[in-house]
């Protein structure tokens, strides 16, 4: 078996990254996100990125950072509050937007994994998501044709895998996670902790080793997205 594990985010990466690639990043806001992947695409330098998120992280993490570095040329994303880089960028022309409602992202993303290269959906018809896309009426519904995301690389965190890959992911950092480790030609994940293989419960797993082409043991940072509190 080819190996799986490797020493850190760069070596992990190594071999992968180039000019006008076409990235898919799991994560949702400041929770799942694999920061450790995304800082060694930083310290890469790789640029004219695409990038398919939920959304970009803020100002000064996650995904944040390569637009800090003005490394994207293009998101696909949902949510595009909250960062102040990216409204600047996007309103001045600098980056481009493809907009995605959170579903049809990830149906999107699930569908290149499983092989669909297209679907129809009721999300967006009569919206600016609907432009430039075919419709089509069944049962005297329209719907609109989106197209399975296949991407170049997968960056992915999970919360423990196996040495063979098979991952778990805690709580909500579960999100975009799965579907976005499915959609690339090459998936990495960052974990929390590495487990002998066998030590999982099969019943457990939610994203299977196949997906995961390889794996590293990261540090990360438990970030609070927005803290809100109410006087004692």
């Amino acid at each position: 078996m080819a190996k799986k594990i490797y020493g850190s985010a760069a070596e992990a990466l190594d071999g992968l990254l180039f000019d006008g690639m076409f990235i898919a990043a799991g994560g949702f806001g400041l929770c799942g996100i694999p920061e450790n992947l995304i800082s060694a695409i930083v310290a890469n330098g790789a640029k004219d990125l695409t990038i398919a998120s939920n959304n970009a992280g803020v100002d000064d993490f996650g995904l944040g950072l390569l637009l800090q570095t003005r490394q994207v040329k293009k998101m696909l994303s949902s949510y595009v509050g909250e960062n102040d880089t990216f409204m600047q960028q996007y309103l001045s022309g600098e980056l481009e937007l493809e907009f995605n409602p959170q579903g049809t992202l990830a149906e999107r993303m699930r569908a290149g994994g499983a092989g669909i290269p297209g679907f129809y959906t009721k999300t967006g018809v009569g919206t600016v998501i609907a432009e430039g896309k075919e419709v089509k009426n069944f049962d005297g519904q329209d719907y609109i044709l989106e197209r399975g995301i296949v991407a170049d690389l997968s960056i992915v965190k999970a919360w423990k895998a196996d040495e063979t890959g098979n991952c778990i992911f805690r709580k909500t950092a579960r999100n975009f996670n799965p579907p976005a480790a499915m959609c690339g030609k090459t998936c990495v994940v960052e974990v929390e902790e590495i487990v002998p293989t066998g030590s999982l419960d099969p019943d457990l797993i939610h994203l299977p080793g196949i997906y995961v082409n390889r794996l590293i043991k990261g540090d990360h940072e438990k970030r609070i997205e927005q803290r809100t509190v109410r006087a004692a």
